[in-house]
């Protein structure tokens, strides 16, 4: 099922919707927004946003560009842009983000790991102390 008239992040005007009391099994492959208020058992990829209704449940892996979290998830979490747990979500397993919204009362049990999605840092690390004293002494 889609909406029109509601414009996705990627510019498309269609919001698919797995409504409550749904069971999908397998994989979901989506150019725009989707909107979760049953279950997924497998594989979700979205080029848009993912929002993830207060009885929406995923079991599986999740690729997303943005997701708004008010169910559950178990398993696999890959955003490129931004997540948000709501209060009343629950995140359980391995995250990967550029950025991570966490409210009070959400439930995160897992791994994570956030950055510019390249493998590291966006922020390069300080140098050591020792090291930036000695090239000043021996200037």
């Amino acid at each position: 099922m889609a909406f029109k008239g509601i414009t996705s992040e990627t510019g498309g005007a269609e919001v698919n919707l797995i409504g409550k009391g749904t069971v999908v099994n397998g994989e979901i492959h989506s150019e725009s927004s989707i909107r979760i208020d049953g279950k997924l058992k497998g594989k979700l990829k979205c080029k848009s946003t993912v929002t993830i209704g207060q009885s929406g449940e995923i079991e599986g892996d999740m690729e997303a560009n943005n997701a708004n979290v008010s169910g559950k998830i178990k398993g696999s979490v890959v955003v490129k842009q931004k997540l948000v747990l709501e209060s009343t979500s629950s995140l359980l397993g391995e995250l990967k983000a550029s950025k991570l919204i966490v409210d009070e009362g959400a439930v995160f049990d897992g791994t994570s790991h956030m950055g510019n999605g390249e493998g590291r840092p966006s922020v390069p690390p300080p140098q050591n102390i020792k090291d930036i004293s000695a090239n000043k002494t021996s200037q």
